[in-house]
């Protein structure tokens, strides 16, 4: 995206995670289950596929476990990508 011109604000979320209230925002209207990384251990070990947590729980363990966010997220506007989709990255900065 750089390479394209885009001009990025990262935040390394191990080092500042996002609150409750900053993904509450980010996620808005937008189902809450396609943030979580399957991927991530304890999406596995507590079998969040199978049995997704409430949207409040997902809140509360995205911001205490940040490798159970999917990355990363990429904004422009209200427009969001979520992991390395590289077709609508590039349909984003296109």
């Amino acid at each position: 995206m750089q390479r394209k011109g885009a001009e990025l604000e990262l935040r390394d979320l191990t080092r500042e995670p996002l609150t409750v209230a900053e993904l509450d925002a980010l996620i808005g209207d937008r189902d809450y289950r396609l943030f979580l990384n399957p991927k991530s251990e304890l999406y596995r070990k507590r079998k969040m596929k199978q049995n997704p947590p409430s949207r409040a729980e997902a809140l509360r363990l995205m911001a205490q476990e940040p490798n159970l966010i999917r990355r990363p997220i990429v904004l422009r506007g209200r427009q969001i990508v979520l992991g390395y989709d590289e077709e609508a990255l590039s349909k984003l900065t296109g």
